[in-house]
């Protein structure tokens, strides 16, 4: 993700491009773990074919990132790549155990057990998963000025 600057400033920009494809059959196996290991939704670890469900869990990933500015299966040691993804992958699939919900606000934990609940071919539902952050926006009184931590301050 790459963030705007100066005219752009409150744009965010999603890049992996490269590894936008067709969707696939729901359920299908036998694929290789592509793009980066800290965002891939459990699926993907799995070589499930992916779908706007696992799109949204590695979109979870990353905000929750933004948020604490680490993730629990961060600096994790393993003697092989193969054997890193394995932890990676059990941590994410225990992420409660492993602190990822811990001193965040529970909107997303909520976001995370929506997208977790869907099937391959079940399109998340947009308008909760918008409203849930709203919420958190709107009872935390933050202000819509359009500028983010990314953006120059406002004089």
């Amino acid at each position: 993700m790459l963030m705007g600057d100066d005219k752009q400033g409150n744009n965010v920009y999603v890049t992996d491009i490269v590894l936008a494809k067709e969707i696939g059959e729901p359920g299908e196996h036998n694929y290789s773990l592509i793009g980066t290991t800290r965002y891939a939704s459990i699926n993907a670890h799995l070589g499930v074919e992916q779908s706007p469900r696992d799109d949204m869990e590695s979109l979870g990933y990353v905000l929750i990132y933004f948020l604490r500015g680490s993730l629990p299966w961060q600096g994790l040691k393993a003697k092989t790549q193969e054997h890193k993804e394995k932890l990676i992958l059990e941590r994410k699939q225990s992420a409660t155990d492993w602190g990822l919900y811990k001193d965040i606000p529970e909107e997303f934990k909520k976001y995370s057990e929506h997208v977790r609940s869907l099937q391959s071919d079940e399109k998340p539902n947009y308008v909760y998963l918008r409203r849930l952050f709203r919420n958190l926006f709107r009872r935390r009184s933050y202000e819509y000025d359009h500028v983010f931590d990314w953006t120059k301050l406002k004089f």
